[in-house]
């Protein structure tokens, strides 16, 4: 399964999202994203002036987890043109058979969860 048919990230463009932090708990994975918005989110904008999406603070997390394996790590943060910090976009995610397999320029790590990923706009996005 394609992380489009997510009913929750079916309007996200996770591909050209900036991935910020991650962090793990006990019990889950997050990611702190400026998530880009596609025209058919509710809470969608217009971009800005120099903009080429609607971008919203967000945090895209996979509650519930089993276990979190990582194949690879990368801390590199890259800095933009306008000096903002990210550790690049997620790449890849697709759930195979028990795990989402969620990939990018900051690793690759297998999810292992029933549950569905959540994506939870901050307050006072889109930015």
């Amino acid at each position: 399964m394609h992380y489009s048919e997510v009913p929750a990230l079916g309007d996200v463009y996770l591909e050209d999202s900036f991935v910020l932090d991650i962090t793990e708990d006990a019990d889950a994975l997050s990611f702190t994203i400026e998530a880009v918005l596609t025209e058919q989110h509710p809470d969608y904008t217009p971009p800005k002036p120099g903009e080429q999406y609607c971008y919203a603070d967000a945090q895209l997390i996979f509650p519930n987890t089993s276990a979190v394996q990582w194949i690879s790590r990368a801390a590199t943060p890259y800095t933009d043109a306008s000096g903002e910090v990210d550790l690049g976009n997620i790449d890849q995610m697709d759930r195979v058979d028990d795990h989402w397999r969620i990939s990018g320029d900051w690793g690759e790590v297998l999810v292992y969860t029933n549950d569905l990923p959540e994506l939870r706009l901050r307050s006072g996005s889109p930015s």
